[in-house]
């Protein structure tokens, strides 16, 4: 796929939508941060659920320690792996207060010292509160980047390399969300919704289905 295809595709990602963001529910940068290490293995539906439980009363590093492992498990099991990801959650806020002053860091190394916060998840919040160009690169957007031919990887790592240095830069801010939109609701993984996609012309996915179907 050569730069003004991949142009065009994210011209179209933004005029469909021009201010794409997380469907993760969160009223600051500390919030945003917890509910991305929460929706390790879950759905944002399901993080949303449970974080409505403590963020009104407890959204904050002090709160969440006041509120102790058991309240904060209690809130959270109904996602995986809450109990482990309750431990790192409390871990991380005391860290937090004790290092930050409260204020999540924005930096990548800082970030990913924290209990339950891996590259995805430092990614994210680079991304969306600090306005930094990463990718967060989750199974959606490995396989919409991988379908279509915007870049190809055979791996994660591969995947967000080459979105970075692909994408143009008008773009990169705001290429996250669209792409991981365009898999959850579009390009879906068994049977993607092809007629409906404003980018199928465009796709290699759909030409080599074109080609095969034509044999």
């Amino acid at each position: 796929m050569n730069r003004q295809i991949r142009t065009e595709i994210f011209t179209r990602f933004r005029a469909a939508n021009p201010h794409p963001t997380t469907e993760l529910e969160y009223d600051n940068t500390f919030q945003l941060l917890i509910a991305v290490i929460l929706s390790a293995q879950a759905t944002d539906v399901s993080v949303n659920i449970a974080t409505r439980r403590f963020f009104p009363t407890h959204g904050s590093p002090e709160g969440i320690v006041e509120l102790g492992l058991n309240g904060l498990t209690e809130c959270i099991k109904s996602i995986g792996l809450y109990k482990t990801k309750a431990k790192n959650v409390l871990r991380t806020c005391e860290i937090l207060l004790e290092f930050y002053d409260g204020v999540v860091p924005d930096s990548r190394e800082a970030l990913e010292a924290l209990p339950g916060v891996g590259r995805k998840t430092a990614n994210v919040v680079l991304n969306t509160a600090f306005g930094q160009p990463a990718m967060a690169v989750d199974t959606h957007i490995f396989r919409v980047s991988n379908r279509t031919g915007i870049a190809k990887g055979k791996n994660v790592r591969e995947v967000e390399d080459r979105l970075i240095r692909v994408i143009p830069k008008e773009f990169i801010l705001d290429a996250h969300h669209w792409l991981i939109l365009h898999g959850r609701y579009v390009c879906v993984a068994r049977k993607p919704k092809c007629p409906e996609c404003g980018i199928a012309d465009l796709c290699e996915f759909k030409e080599k289905t074109t080609l095969a179907q034509t044999k």
